[in-house]
């Protein structure tokens, strides 16, 4: 499963949404990666997020696989909207 976001907070993705992020994922089961420029991360890691160096306006694919993707992905999701970070983009 994966979506994609359109990251709209001035900063992009530095230290404290990638924190946020990580932290909301950590607890699922699921393997969840960040992809941004061809590059692919685990989401689970703040340095590999944090290497990605995404900017403002950046498109990001976020993909699961396991047994609570969905559910993670709807954390992701709430998390990105809720805590202004972007927004989810078709």
């Amino acid at each position: 499963m994966k979506r994609m976001y359109k990251i709209t907070t001035t900063e992009g993705i530095h230290a404290r949404p990638a924190a946020l992020l990580v932290a909301a994922v950590t607890p699922f089961e699921s393997n969840v990666e960040l992809t941004h420029n061809n590059r692919t991360v685990n989401l689970k890691s703040i340095m590999g997020v944090m290497s990605l160096g995404v900017t403002p306006g950046s498109i990001v694919e976020i993909t699961a696989d396991g047994a609570d993707a969905a559910t993670l992905l709807q954390t992701v999701t709430e998390l990105i909207v809720s805590k202004k970070i972007g927004e989810e983009s078709l």
